[in-house]
């Protein structure tokens, strides 16, 4: 069922048993699960069906720190949020990317990785992806002509598995069985600008919405969820909650802190001796699946050099030559704009892969930004059109992101030369490890995480183990924003078997309480 909030009378109540805030990739997942339930869920969409750029400059704010991609064009806000233009990497976490390591401050998860397995095969499906199997080896039985550059049992480097998203639109996918629905209430133009808790703030009472046709709109629910993007979520707890000076769930000044991105820059080239096709490394459909790999470091070799977590991708230097770095490329306040002109780019620079392959591939860094308190969402003075101060990121990478980085193709490059398949020459400003600067090529995957981070002590997190806010007994937070570690991979795939493991949990609740 779908009602436009622009066309309601002001002032409307809007009442059910759940609302979700947000139709991504977290709020869809979630409401799909709730469709032909007896609980009525109301869907709350701050845009409408398509793109607007009145509401789109509500995500617009200023940047401080290491230079970042304009916030305005990071995000979309309309329904089905930036699956509207995601590239559909995905990838599963590793299990040693929950865990606390000792060399990496503010690390450690309050779940493991065998709890969100289940999620993560069925968000497969969700994301139209292929069977759950992120073991090479599985792929290379299907095609043997999928050779590794290194032995299968290298003790250093192995090969990590990324499958291929169509990409979904998931706007597209459940727009119109949301619609049909008789459980889900969608209310598009309805953006929260206000949360009201009681005087205790340990429970959510209503919420606020407004556009710009000029109506404003409660809701009331039962349990609430945000399922925005990082740095909204992030904003609406620090902005909205009238009886929460200081944010709400910020007792411990955490809301907003630790914002990650996923450093993706070209670091170095692969020259071999022959050519060679490295197909395991480019993109295959292999059974109606698009996959590849990436190499990656084995976790007791990242614990020994004590670096973070990445992997490096690989792609011919015929085809990747006068690639324009996305930071220099993704330079508009319209996202539009911004993805027409790499669209330009990608098919000007595409070509039909030579059957031999090729003597030289450039190779790419994805790696984890270190969990910084100092990286972080804060509010500044300014507000947006519907009253809303803006978000500000202040992006701070430190020196430990580039030693990890440096130290993945050292030792990449050095078992390489052991097996004598080639040798690896690092770019220029990876050379030096004395040199801490950043190249002006350095540019993020517009992976925004963390700023509502995840742990079951409240001096530590903003959310429990099951995104519940802590002090709060009917909010939970969906989304990259509760996300401790970044990871290597992308994360769509993490976010949605993470919302699937919400919803299941709600469900539980709501049973236990009658």
């Amino acid at each position: 069922m779908h009602t436009d909030a622009r066309l309601l009378p002001d002032h409307t109540h809007i009442e059910g048993d759940i609302c979700i805030v947000g139709t991504g990739p977290a709020g869809l997942s979630i409401a799909m699960e709730w469709d032909h339930t007896p609980y009525k869920v109301i869907l709350l969409e701050g845009g409408g069906f398509e793109y607007d750029d009145q509401m789109q400059d509500t995500y617009a704010g200023p940047l401080t720190g290491q230079r970042y991609y304009p916030l305005k064009s990071t995000r979309l806000h309309y329904f089905g949020g930036t699956s509207n233009h995601w590239a559909g990497f995905c990838s599963t976490f590793d299990p040693m990317d929950f865990e606390k390591r000792d060399w990496v401050p503010h690390s450690g998860w309050p779940i493991k990785k065998t709890d969100l397995d289940p999620y993560y095969a069925k968000a497969q499906n969700v994301l139209d992806l292929g069977p759950y199997e992120y073991d090479v080896q599985y792929w290379q039985r299907k095609d043997p002509t999928l050779t590794s550059l290194l032995e299968t049992d290298n003790p250093v480097a192995w090969n990590k598995v990324w499958q291929f998203s169509p990409p979904t639109r998931l706007g597209k996918k459940y727009g119109d069985a949301v619609k049909k629905s008789k459980n889900i209430h969608l209310y598009t133009y309805a953006h929260v600008t206000e949360i009201n808790a009681n005087e205790p703030v340990k429970s959510i009472e209503k919420l606020t919405v407004k556009n710009f046709a000029g109506k404003t709109h409660t809701v009331k629910a039962k349990y609430y969820i945000l399922a925005c993007n990082t740095i909204q979520n992030a904003r609406l707890l620090l902005a909205a909650c009238p009886q929460a000076p200081k944010g709400l769930g910020n007792d411990n000044d955490l809301v907003g802190r630790f914002f990650m991105e996923h450093l993706e820059v070209q670091s170095a080239w692969l020259h071999l001796p022959t050519p060679k096709p490295l197909k395991l490394y480019l993109f295959q459909g292999i059974g109606g699946t698009r996959m590849r790999c990436e190499l990656a470091i084995h976790s007791d070799i990242q614990a020994k050099y004590r670096m973070l977590n990445g992997t490096c991708s690989f792609a011919p230097w015929e085809l990747a030559k006068g690639m324009t770095p996305p930071i220099k490329m993704w330079s508009s306040d319209d996202p539009r704009k911004n993805e027409d002109s790499m669209k330009r780019m990608w098919h000007s620079h595409e070509g039909v892969t030579k059957a031999e392959g090729y003597n030289v591939y450039e190779l790419k860094t994805r790696i984890e930004q270190a969990p910084n308190p100092d990286s972080r969402i804060t509010l500044t003075t300014d507000h947006d059109g519907l009253g809303m101060p803006r978000a500000q990121l202040n992006w701070v990478l430190t020196p430990f992101e580039k030693y990890s980085m440096r130290t993945l193709y050292e030792l990449i490059g050095q078992q390489v030369g052991l097996a004598a398949v080639g040798r690896i020459q690092l770019m220029d400003y990876l050379r030096d490890p004395n040199d801490h600067s950043w190249p002006s090529t350095t540019g993020g995957g517009w992976h925004h995480m963390g700023t509502t981070r995840m742990s079951n002590d409240p001096q530590t997190g903003v959310v429990d183990s099951y995104n519940k806010l802590h002090g709060v007994s009917n909010l939970y937070i969906a989304g990259a924003s509760v996300f401790v570690t970044a990871a290597a991979p992308n994360p769509t795939l993490t976010i949605t078997a993470l919302s699937l493991r919400l919803s299941a949990h709600l469900k539980q609740v709501i049973q236990r309480a009658g």
